[in-house]
């Protein structure tokens, strides 16, 4: 395979990874992405398991037909429930996962109580388990389940009432007592202005851009950088056959990219 062949999938349960597509793009703007948005079958953060496993696999095996020479699994209960099983199944092409970003928020070494937002499914899950065994020892760690969240969000109209009241409902009675927030949900990064406005201006920590340079790293090593100059392209699919579901994605994943770019990931 040549360098510039094929092209990288990326894919979650709605919109909440274009919040990774942002951080992919402004990383590797000469590549070719296509996202897949699942959101006929959003939120994964309710399913079982064994449903995000099956879920996860038929659309990498999508992806792979149609010749993606990499995958990113921009979705926190997909990784947690799917990454490793991917990996062991389609062993030549590189995957790469997102994760809650605990790691950083605790070797960021500034914050007395970290609290960790995500979906019921990805706290249960080992994945987390083992981080907070790695990383939750020499701090404060509270994990926080967040049920109805990405749905929410995953409707759009950020600014309406109803979803700041929500966000406050689940972390409101944090104010003053975290002083970092991890965003373990690819949905969460798209209401970070919430949750300041719930706990006050806490420092917030998710996963996309430790995704990014992972992507690097991988397509460094296995020579599948694009070759070139030539500007990247991303294209959106969805399996919700609503018409305005793909506006959605480019309006969120625009706002994503502008975020990365303004902070210079």
């Amino acid at each position: 395979m040549s360098c510039d062949e094929g092209f990288i999938g990326v894919f979650d349960s709605g919109v909440g990874g274009t919040s990774v597509l942002g951080e992919l793009v402004h990383e590797l703007p000469h590549e070719h992405f296509v996202y897949y948005g699942d959101s006929a079958n959003a939120p994964y953060g309710d399913k079982t398991p064994e449903q995000v496993l099956e879920l996860s696999e038929h659309i990498v095996q999508r992806f792979i037909d149609d010749g993606a020479r990499a995958i990113v699994i921009a979705c926190n209960t997909a990784t947690s429930c799917a990454a490793e099983i991917l990996r062991a199944r389609w062993q030549d092409i590189p995957i790469v996962g997102v994760e809650p970003a605990l790691k950083p928020a605790v070797e960021a070494g500034c914050h007395e109580a970290i609290l960790v937002m995500a979906t019921s499914t990805t706290l249960k899950l080992e994945k987390f388990k083992r981080l907070m065994e790695a990383y939750g020892k020499d701090r404060e760690v509270i994990p926080l389940a967040c049920p109805g969240l990405a749905d929410r969000i995953e409707r759009g109209s950020l600014d309406e009432p109803d979803l700041a009241l929500l966000v406050n409902s689940f972390v409101g009675s944090y104010r003053d007592k975290v002083d970092g927030v991890v965003l373990g949900c690819t949905h969460y990064p798209f209401i970070k202005n919430h949750i300041i406005a719930a706990l006050g201006n806490v420092a917030m920590y998710d996963g996309g851009r430790g995704v990014a340079h992972q992507l690097r790293r991988l397509l460094e090593r296995d020579g599948l950088l694009a070759c070139g100059d030539a500007d990247g392209r991303v294209e959106f699919c969805s399996s919700d056959d609503d018409e305005h579901r793909l506006e959605l994605y480019q309006h969120f994943f625009e706002h994503a990219l502008a975020i990365a770019e303004r902070n210079g990931s």
